[in-house]
């Protein structure tokens, strides 16, 4: 819709607000404290419902997608992040705009799946193709896989199982990790997943390390955002920045090259806790 993307071509041209900080301006101020620049701001709005409420009267459900040159010394990359909005339009001019944020995994966070086994195989983890699935799927659905409503641990499991890390334990969906005509809790589920790389010794494991710093490209990292032992966030690193801080990406909002700590998110606290997993040790 082309009222959409003149609105938020006008809107993105605007000097940035003091009062009430939007995402854009809350990842505009991390990307300073982190010694970067935000040297340009591009977005386009990608319509996928529409529904008439009334004469000339529509409903219109959109994905916003901004793009951030990002300038951190003498190197620069490119940072997106896609999120849900819904606009109200009469007779062709647009009455009011709302970000529908969702950085969280709602599902049951109590689900678990348990650890079993004692085979310490250590498999063959290709973290290039879980990088190149990353960015290949940051932000649409590969069709061979369920669409979750909240997506980010089954977009994470898909870029591991591209990489070639092994399921096992189907059919019991509380037992290991795996996907089919159902799936395992931790395949799917941000809370099932953290806790499911803290004690596996089979199949898909992880290391937990210490720094942000010590991760890779492929490997994973998991939030529990009010740290109160629910996780509810996971992502992938896909590359470093000039400071070897990981840039990573995720689905539910969905990020390419965000940088990993989240604190530009409105699901962010002071009580936000890490875990850092490198993959396949």
């Amino acid at each position: 819709m082309d009222g959409l993307r003149k609105y938020w071509m006008e809107r993105l041209q605007q000097p940035l607000r003091n009062e009430e900080l939007t995402w854009i301006e809350r990842k505009v101020d991390l990307h300073e404290r982190r010694s970067a620049h935000v040297a340009r701001i591009t977005g386009d709005a990608r319509v996928y419902r529409t529904l008439q409420i009334g004469q000339g009267e529509w409903k219109v459900d959109y994905m916003l997608k901004v793009d951030f040159l990002i300038k951190q010394g003498k190197s620069m990359y490119i940072e997106s992040e896609e999120n849900q909005h819904r606009s109200h339009w009469y007779k062709g001019d647009l009455v009011k705009d709302e970000w529908i944020p969702n950085e969280m995994d709602s599902a049951d966070h109590d689900e678990l799946s348990l650890i079993e086994g004692e085979d310490d195989y250590r498999f063959n983890y290709d973290r290039q193709k879980a990088v190149q699935y990353a960015n290949r799927w940051w932000n649409s659905y590969n069709p061979a896989y369920r669409k979750f409503e909240n997506d980010c641990t089954n977009y994470i499991s898909q870029c591991l199982r591209a990489g070639g890390s092994p399921m096992w334990g189907s059919p019991k969906r509380s037992r290991g990790w795996w996907y089919g005509s159902t799936w395992s809790y931790s395949w799917a589920v941000a809370n099932a997943l953290r806790w499911y790389l803290s004690g596996s010794t089979k199949g898909l494991k992880g290391r937990a390390v210490e720094r942000a710093s010590d991760l890779m490209p492929g490997d994973v990292i998991c939030y529990d955002f009010e740290g109160d032992g629910r996780w509810n966030h996971n992502t992938i690193v896909v590359a470093k920045d000039a400071f070897n801080e990981p840039l990573v990406n995720a689905h539910t909002s969905n990020s390419y090259h965000r940088y990993w700590d989240y604190e530009d998110s409105t699901a962010y606290t002071p009580n936000i806790t890490y875990k850092f997993f490198r993959i396949g040790e």
